[in-house]
Protein backbone atom coordinates (compact mmCIF):
# COMPACT_ATOMS: atom_id res chain seq x y z
CA UNK A 1 0.00 0.00 0.00
CA UNK A 2 1.33 3.62 -0.64
CA UNK A 3 2.77 5.47 2.57
CA UNK A 4 0.02 8.42 1.00
CA UNK A 5 -3.23 5.75 1.49
CA UNK A 6 -1.76 4.94 5.08
CA UNK A 7 -1.02 8.25 5.74
CA UNK A 8 -4.87 9.18 4.74
CA UNK A 9 -6.35 6.48 6.64
CA UNK A 10 -4.56 7.73 9.96
CA UNK A 11 -5.63 10.76 8.96
CA UNK A 12 -9.20 9.99 8.75
CA UNK A 13 -8.89 8.23 12.28
CA UNK A 14 -7.48 11.79 13.68
CA UNK A 15 -10.90 13.16 12.53
CA UNK A 16 -13.37 10.86 13.67
CA UNK A 17 -11.42 11.31 16.97
CA UNK A 18 -11.64 15.38 16.42
CA UNK A 19 -15.51 14.20 15.42
CA UNK A 20 -16.07 12.37 18.51
CA UNK A 21 -14.01 15.35 20.68
CA UNK A 22 -16.92 17.72 19.09
CA UNK A 23 -19.79 15.48 20.41
CA UNK A 24 -18.44 15.35 23.73
CA UNK A 25 -17.71 19.17 24.27
CA UNK A 26 -21.56 19.30 22.68
CA UNK A 27 -22.59 17.02 25.59
CA UNK A 28 -21.17 19.03 28.18
CA UNK A 29 -22.03 22.69 26.68
CA UNK A 30 -25.73 21.44 26.71
CA UNK A 31 -25.56 20.08 30.76
CA UNK A 32 -24.15 23.04 31.85
CA UNK A 33 -27.08 25.07 30.12
CA UNK A 34 -29.26 22.76 31.94
CA UNK A 35 -27.71 22.88 34.87
CA UNK A 36 -27.57 26.86 34.82
CA UNK A 37 -31.50 26.64 33.94
CA UNK A 38 -31.81 25.39 37.61
CA UNK A 39 -31.80 25.60 40.73
CA UNK A 40 -31.10 23.79 44.20
CA UNK A 41 -33.54 24.72 46.84
CA UNK A 42 -31.60 22.66 49.03
CA UNK A 43 -28.11 23.27 48.13
CA UNK A 44 -24.91 23.34 51.26
CA UNK A 45 -22.82 26.15 51.62
CA UNK A 46 -19.58 24.98 53.63
CA UNK A 47 -17.04 27.83 54.40
CA UNK A 48 -14.14 27.56 51.76
CA UNK A 49 -10.61 28.61 52.01
CA UNK A 50 -9.59 29.73 48.32
CA UNK A 51 -5.90 29.69 47.42
CA UNK A 52 -4.14 32.49 44.75
CA UNK A 53 -0.67 31.70 44.69
CA UNK A 54 0.20 34.85 42.58
CA UNK A 55 3.59 35.37 40.44
CA UNK A 56 4.07 38.29 38.13
CA UNK A 57 1.10 40.31 36.59
CA UNK A 58 -1.05 37.78 34.78
CA UNK A 59 -3.73 39.21 31.94
CA UNK A 60 -6.61 40.80 33.61
CA UNK A 61 -5.34 40.37 37.16
CA UNK A 62 -7.41 42.43 38.43
CA UNK A 63 -10.81 41.55 37.08
CA UNK A 64 -9.65 37.86 37.86
CA UNK A 65 -9.12 38.57 41.31
CA UNK A 66 -12.41 40.73 41.40
CA UNK A 67 -14.74 38.23 39.92
CA UNK A 68 -13.70 36.10 43.07
CA UNK A 69 -14.71 38.74 45.43
CA UNK A 70 -18.26 38.57 44.14
CA UNK A 71 -19.28 35.46 44.14
CA UNK A 72 -22.68 35.06 45.41
CA UNK A 73 -21.89 32.70 48.42
CA UNK A 74 -21.94 33.19 52.60
CA UNK A 75 -18.74 32.27 53.49
CA UNK A 76 -15.31 32.31 52.02
CA UNK A 77 -11.53 33.57 52.20
CA UNK A 78 -9.42 34.25 49.64
CA UNK A 79 -5.56 33.26 50.87
CA UNK A 80 -3.09 35.92 48.18
CA UNK A 81 0.01 33.78 48.61
CA UNK A 82 3.69 35.59 47.15
CA UNK A 83 7.06 34.26 47.78
CA UNK A 84 8.04 38.23 47.69
CA UNK A 85 6.38 41.45 48.92
CA UNK A 86 8.29 43.19 45.50
CA UNK A 87 5.84 41.05 43.14
CA UNK A 88 3.80 43.07 41.26
CA UNK A 89 0.38 41.26 41.84
CA UNK A 90 1.04 42.24 45.29
CA UNK A 91 -0.17 46.17 44.70
CA UNK A 92 -2.91 44.51 42.55
CA UNK A 93 -4.07 42.34 45.55
CA UNK A 94 -4.13 45.29 48.04
CA UNK A 95 -6.20 47.24 45.44
CA UNK A 96 -8.89 44.57 45.40
CA UNK A 97 -8.46 44.21 49.63
CA UNK A 98 -9.57 48.24 49.54
CA UNK A 99 -11.89 47.86 47.19
CA UNK A 100 -13.64 44.87 49.22
CA UNK A 101 -12.84 45.65 52.81
CA UNK A 102 -15.58 43.38 53.90
CA UNK A 103 -14.07 40.40 52.16
CA UNK A 104 -12.01 38.11 54.11
CA UNK A 105 -8.43 38.78 51.92
CA UNK A 106 -5.54 37.72 53.37
CA UNK A 107 -1.81 38.61 51.72
CA UNK A 108 0.57 35.77 52.59
CA UNK A 109 4.27 36.82 51.92
CA UNK A 110 6.75 34.12 52.52
CA UNK A 111 9.28 32.17 50.81
CA UNK A 112 9.33 28.79 50.32
CA UNK A 113 11.83 26.07 49.08
CA UNK A 114 9.90 23.34 50.40
CA UNK A 115 9.87 21.36 47.09
CA UNK A 116 10.92 21.72 43.19
CA UNK A 117 7.51 22.37 42.51
CA UNK A 118 7.21 26.36 42.14
CA UNK A 119 3.56 26.53 42.47
CA UNK A 120 3.21 24.28 45.14
CA UNK A 121 6.35 26.21 47.28
CA UNK A 122 4.06 29.33 46.81
CA UNK A 123 0.72 27.82 47.99
CA UNK A 124 2.12 26.08 51.06
CA UNK A 125 2.04 28.67 53.41
CA UNK A 126 -1.29 30.28 52.28
CA UNK A 127 -2.41 26.29 52.91
CA UNK A 128 -0.87 26.41 56.36
CA UNK A 129 -3.26 29.34 57.37
CA UNK A 130 -6.30 28.15 55.99
CA UNK A 131 -9.17 27.97 58.04
CA UNK A 132 -11.84 26.44 56.52
CA UNK A 133 -12.97 22.64 55.84
CA UNK A 134 -12.84 23.00 52.02
CA UNK A 135 -9.76 24.11 49.98
CA UNK A 136 -10.49 25.65 46.60
CA UNK A 137 -7.15 26.23 44.30
CA UNK A 138 -7.66 28.43 42.05
CA UNK A 139 -4.99 30.35 39.40
CA UNK A 140 -4.24 33.70 39.15
CA UNK A 141 -5.94 33.93 35.36
CA UNK A 142 -8.48 32.38 36.17
CA UNK A 143 -12.15 34.58 35.72
CA UNK A 144 -15.36 32.86 37.18
CA UNK A 145 -18.91 33.93 37.21
CA UNK A 146 -20.76 34.78 40.23
CA UNK A 147 -22.39 31.91 40.89
CA UNK A 148 -19.05 29.72 40.73
CA UNK A 149 -18.79 28.60 44.50
CA UNK A 150 -22.28 27.95 44.60
CA UNK A 151 -21.87 25.51 41.62
CA UNK A 152 -18.87 23.87 42.31
CA UNK A 153 -19.57 23.12 45.73
CA UNK A 154 -22.51 20.83 44.89
CA UNK A 155 -21.15 17.74 43.96
CA UNK A 156 -19.57 17.69 47.45
CA UNK A 157 -22.87 17.33 48.60
CA UNK A 158 -21.95 13.53 47.70
CA UNK A 159 -19.45 12.16 50.48
CA UNK A 160 -18.23 9.53 47.87
CA UNK A 161 -16.38 12.68 46.13
CA UNK A 162 -13.11 13.76 46.90
CA UNK A 163 -11.89 16.64 44.53
CA UNK A 164 -14.21 18.59 42.01
CA UNK A 165 -12.75 20.21 38.95
CA UNK A 166 -13.74 22.44 35.84
CA UNK A 167 -13.75 22.63 32.15
CA UNK A 168 -11.52 25.98 31.22
CA UNK A 169 -12.27 28.10 28.00
CA UNK A 170 -9.64 30.17 26.74
CA UNK A 171 -10.85 33.87 26.19
CA UNK A 172 -9.56 37.58 25.69
CA UNK A 173 -7.09 37.07 22.86
CA UNK A 174 -5.31 40.26 21.88
CA UNK A 175 -2.17 38.60 20.22
CA UNK A 176 -1.28 36.06 18.44
CA UNK A 177 0.42 34.23 20.86
CA UNK A 178 -3.19 34.62 22.78
CA UNK A 179 -5.13 33.67 20.00
CA UNK A 180 -3.25 30.34 19.36
CA UNK A 181 -3.30 29.42 23.21
CA UNK A 182 -6.77 30.26 23.20
CA UNK A 183 -7.59 28.06 20.58
CA UNK A 184 -5.79 25.29 21.83
CA UNK A 185 -7.68 25.67 25.00
CA UNK A 186 -10.55 25.57 23.61
CA UNK A 187 -10.06 22.63 21.16
CA UNK A 188 -7.33 20.16 22.26
CA UNK A 189 -7.55 20.88 25.49
CA UNK A 190 -11.43 20.96 26.06
CA UNK A 191 -11.88 18.67 23.69
CA UNK A 192 -9.76 15.63 25.19
CA UNK A 193 -10.85 16.70 28.32
CA UNK A 194 -14.53 16.04 27.33
CA UNK A 195 -13.69 13.00 25.36
CA UNK A 196 -12.02 11.11 28.00
CA UNK A 197 -14.86 12.06 30.07
CA UNK A 198 -17.46 11.39 28.49
CA UNK A 199 -16.34 8.01 26.28
CA UNK A 200 -13.59 6.38 28.63
CA UNK A 201 -15.12 7.98 32.09
CA UNK A 202 -11.45 9.25 32.98
CA UNK A 203 -12.03 12.75 34.65
CA UNK A 204 -9.38 14.81 33.91
CA UNK A 205 -8.49 17.09 36.62
CA UNK A 206 -7.35 20.75 35.26
CA UNK A 207 -5.17 22.56 37.88
CA UNK A 208 -6.68 25.95 37.50
CA UNK A 209 -9.63 24.84 39.51
CA UNK A 210 -9.38 22.07 42.16
CA UNK A 211 -11.99 21.49 45.10
CA UNK A 212 -11.35 19.19 47.58
CA UNK A 213 -12.18 18.74 51.85
CA UNK A 214 -9.49 19.40 53.81
CA UNK A 215 -9.14 16.12 55.66
CA UNK A 216 -9.22 14.52 52.50
CA UNK A 217 -6.13 16.19 51.09
CA UNK A 218 -4.66 15.91 54.01
CA UNK A 219 -5.10 11.80 53.86
CA UNK A 220 -2.97 11.58 50.74
CA UNK A 221 -0.25 13.84 52.20
CA UNK A 222 -1.89 16.97 51.95
CA UNK A 223 0.20 19.76 49.47
CA UNK A 224 3.48 18.87 50.73
CA UNK A 225 3.07 15.13 49.08
CA UNK A 226 3.33 17.32 45.60
CA UNK A 227 5.86 19.65 46.60
CA UNK A 228 8.39 18.00 44.04
CA UNK A 229 6.27 16.89 41.05
CA UNK A 230 5.91 18.90 37.73
CA UNK A 231 1.94 17.72 37.42
CA UNK A 232 0.31 18.23 40.79
CA UNK A 233 -3.00 18.28 39.81
CA UNK A 234 -2.60 15.27 37.74
CA UNK A 235 -1.43 13.38 40.61
CA UNK A 236 -3.63 14.81 43.77
CA UNK A 237 -6.57 13.35 41.60
CA UNK A 238 -4.85 10.15 41.12
CA UNK A 239 -4.20 9.66 45.17
CA UNK A 240 -8.25 11.10 45.26
CA UNK A 241 -9.07 8.06 43.03
CA UNK A 242 -6.98 5.68 44.43
CA UNK A 243 -8.52 6.02 47.95
CA UNK A 244 -11.67 4.98 46.25
CA UNK A 245 -13.42 8.99 46.10
CA UNK A 246 -14.83 10.02 42.83
CA UNK A 247 -13.28 12.86 40.92
CA UNK A 248 -15.86 14.98 39.42
CA UNK A 249 -15.71 17.38 36.17
CA UNK A 250 -17.90 19.53 36.71
CA UNK A 251 -19.80 20.80 33.31
CA UNK A 252 -19.69 24.66 34.82
CA UNK A 253 -17.00 26.21 32.72
CA UNK A 254 -14.39 29.21 33.70
CA UNK A 255 -12.65 31.54 31.82
CA UNK A 256 -8.82 31.01 31.60
CA UNK A 257 -7.93 35.04 30.53
CA UNK A 258 -5.10 35.20 28.12
CA UNK A 259 -4.92 39.16 26.12
CA UNK A 260 -1.20 39.60 25.49
CA UNK A 261 0.74 36.30 25.55
CA UNK A 262 3.91 36.35 23.44
CA UNK A 263 4.30 33.05 20.25
CA UNK A 264 7.54 32.56 22.68
CA UNK A 265 5.53 32.48 26.04
CA UNK A 266 3.03 30.09 23.93
CA UNK A 267 5.36 27.82 22.84
CA UNK A 268 7.45 27.47 26.14
CA UNK A 269 4.51 26.47 28.22
CA UNK A 270 3.31 23.77 25.68
CA UNK A 271 6.76 22.54 25.25
CA UNK A 272 6.75 22.37 29.35
CA UNK A 273 2.94 20.78 29.53
CA UNK A 274 4.28 18.10 26.56
CA UNK A 275 7.24 16.90 28.58
CA UNK A 276 4.79 16.09 31.57
CA UNK A 277 2.29 14.38 29.02
CA UNK A 278 4.97 12.70 27.35
CA UNK A 279 6.76 11.22 31.17
CA UNK A 280 2.96 10.93 32.21
CA UNK A 281 2.02 8.36 28.98
CA UNK A 282 4.69 6.84 28.23
CA UNK A 283 4.16 4.98 25.13
CA UNK A 284 -0.01 6.06 25.21
CA UNK A 285 1.63 9.85 24.30
CA UNK A 286 2.04 8.59 20.29
CA UNK A 287 -1.80 8.79 20.66
CA UNK A 288 -1.90 12.45 20.53
CA UNK A 289 0.26 12.66 17.36
CA UNK A 290 -2.57 10.76 15.78
CA UNK A 291 -4.96 13.17 17.49
CA UNK A 292 -3.68 15.72 14.71
CA UNK A 293 -4.99 14.86 11.48
CA UNK A 294 -3.13 18.72 10.01
CA UNK A 295 -0.03 17.70 11.32
CA UNK A 296 -0.47 14.29 9.29
CA UNK A 297 -1.82 15.63 6.89
CA UNK A 298 1.43 17.73 6.05
CA UNK A 299 3.80 14.29 6.18
CA UNK A 300 2.79 13.11 2.77
CA UNK A 301 4.67 16.32 1.08
CA UNK A 302 7.67 14.39 2.97
CA UNK A 303 7.55 11.81 0.67
CA UNK A 304 6.31 13.33 -2.84
CA UNK A 305 6.34 17.08 -2.05
CA UNK A 306 3.39 19.30 -3.25
CA UNK A 307 1.32 16.70 -5.21
CA UNK A 308 -1.95 17.36 -6.25
CA UNK A 309 -3.60 14.68 -3.92
CA UNK A 310 -1.03 15.80 -1.48
CA UNK A 311 -2.62 19.53 -1.63
CA UNK A 312 -6.19 18.49 -1.68
CA UNK A 313 -6.05 16.02 1.71
CA UNK A 314 -4.35 19.33 3.01
CA UNK A 315 -6.46 21.96 2.16
CA UNK A 316 -9.56 19.63 2.90
CA UNK A 317 -8.38 18.96 6.47
CA UNK A 318 -7.36 22.33 7.48
CA UNK A 319 -11.17 23.27 6.56
CA UNK A 320 -12.88 20.44 8.40
CA UNK A 321 -10.37 21.15 11.26
CA UNK A 322 -11.32 24.98 11.55
CA UNK A 323 -14.95 24.54 10.50
CA UNK A 324 -14.94 22.30 13.91
CA UNK A 325 -13.00 24.36 15.91
CA UNK A 326 -15.30 27.12 15.26
CA UNK A 327 -18.26 25.08 16.39
CA UNK A 328 -17.01 24.25 19.47
CA UNK A 329 -15.94 28.11 19.38
CA UNK A 330 -19.67 29.24 19.24
CA UNK A 331 -21.01 26.25 21.50
CA UNK A 332 -18.58 27.46 23.99
CA UNK A 333 -19.31 31.44 23.81
CA UNK A 334 -15.49 31.52 23.15
CA UNK A 335 -16.15 35.60 22.26
CA UNK A 336 -13.69 34.58 19.43
CA UNK A 337 -13.66 36.52 16.02
CA UNK A 338 -14.62 34.20 12.89
CA UNK A 339 -11.47 34.71 11.32
CA UNK A 340 -9.75 33.60 13.97
CA UNK A 341 -9.95 29.71 13.16
CA UNK A 342 -8.56 30.21 9.65
CA UNK A 343 -5.42 30.36 12.12
CA UNK A 344 -6.36 26.86 13.61
CA UNK A 345 -4.37 24.69 11.18
CA UNK A 346 -1.02 26.47 11.36
CA UNK A 347 -1.93 26.51 15.80
CA UNK A 348 -1.87 22.65 15.41
CA UNK A 349 1.13 22.36 12.55
CA UNK A 350 3.32 24.34 15.64
CA UNK A 351 1.65 21.88 18.38
CA UNK A 352 2.44 19.11 16.34
CA UNK A 353 6.48 20.31 16.04
CA UNK A 354 6.03 20.86 20.27
CA UNK A 355 5.09 16.96 20.17
CA UNK A 356 8.51 16.14 19.06
CA UNK A 357 10.55 18.36 20.77
CA UNK A 358 9.00 17.43 24.11
CA UNK A 359 10.13 13.53 23.86
CA UNK A 360 13.76 15.08 22.98
CA UNK A 361 14.74 16.95 26.30
CA UNK A 362 13.38 15.93 29.23
CA UNK A 363 14.65 19.21 31.45
CA UNK A 364 11.72 21.95 31.51
CA UNK A 365 12.02 25.91 32.98
CA UNK A 366 10.02 26.96 35.24
CA UNK A 367 9.92 30.51 36.68
CA UNK A 368 13.64 31.24 35.58
CA UNK A 369 15.13 27.97 36.75
CA UNK A 370 15.63 24.68 34.82
CA UNK A 371 14.49 21.06 36.54
CA UNK A 372 15.09 17.52 35.31
CA UNK A 373 12.10 15.63 34.87
CA UNK A 374 11.68 11.73 35.84
CA UNK A 375 9.08 9.17 36.29
CA UNK A 376 5.91 10.63 37.31
CA UNK A 377 6.99 13.72 36.87
CA UNK A 378 9.03 13.96 39.74
CA UNK A 379 11.67 16.97 39.80
CA UNK A 380 14.98 17.49 40.74
CA UNK A 381 17.33 20.49 39.97
CA UNK A 382 19.58 20.35 36.75
CA UNK A 383 22.75 21.15 36.94
CA UNK A 384 24.37 24.02 34.59
CA UNK A 385 27.73 22.43 34.10
CA UNK A 386 28.73 19.37 32.03
CA UNK A 387 29.57 18.18 28.38
CA UNK A 388 25.73 17.65 27.78
CA UNK A 389 24.48 20.63 29.18
CA UNK A 390 24.88 22.06 25.49
CA UNK A 391 21.71 19.73 23.66
CA UNK A 392 19.55 21.26 27.32
CA UNK A 393 20.56 25.12 25.65
CA UNK A 394 20.14 23.38 21.70
CA UNK A 395 16.61 22.19 22.33
CA UNK A 396 16.14 26.18 24.52
CA UNK A 397 16.98 27.57 21.24
CA UNK A 398 14.68 26.21 18.54
CA UNK A 399 11.58 26.71 19.88
CA UNK A 400 12.75 30.40 21.04
CA UNK A 401 14.16 31.09 17.66
CA UNK A 402 10.97 30.16 16.35
CA UNK A 403 8.96 32.79 18.25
Amino acid sequence: MEIFWIISALTILGLIGFGLQILAVRSFAGAASKNTAEQDSTEVCPPISILKPLHGLDDHLFGNLESFCLQDYPAYEILCSFQDDNDPAYRVVQKIKDKFPNREISLIVEECDDGWNPKVNNMLPAYRQARHPYILISDSNVMVEQDYLRKIIQPMQDPKTGLVTNLIRGVGAKTIGSLFENLHLNSFVLGNVCFLKKFLNIPCVVGKSMLMRRRDLEAIGGLRAFKDVLAEDHFIGEKIREKGQKVILSSFMINNVNEYWGLKRFLNRHMRWGKMRWKILGYQYIFELIGNPVLLSLSPLLFEGPSKRALILIASVSLMKGIGDFYVGEKIDAKLHPLAYLLSPLKDFLVGLIWFLSIANNTVIWRRKRYLIGKNTVLSPYSQRGIWTWRYRLWDWVPVRGA
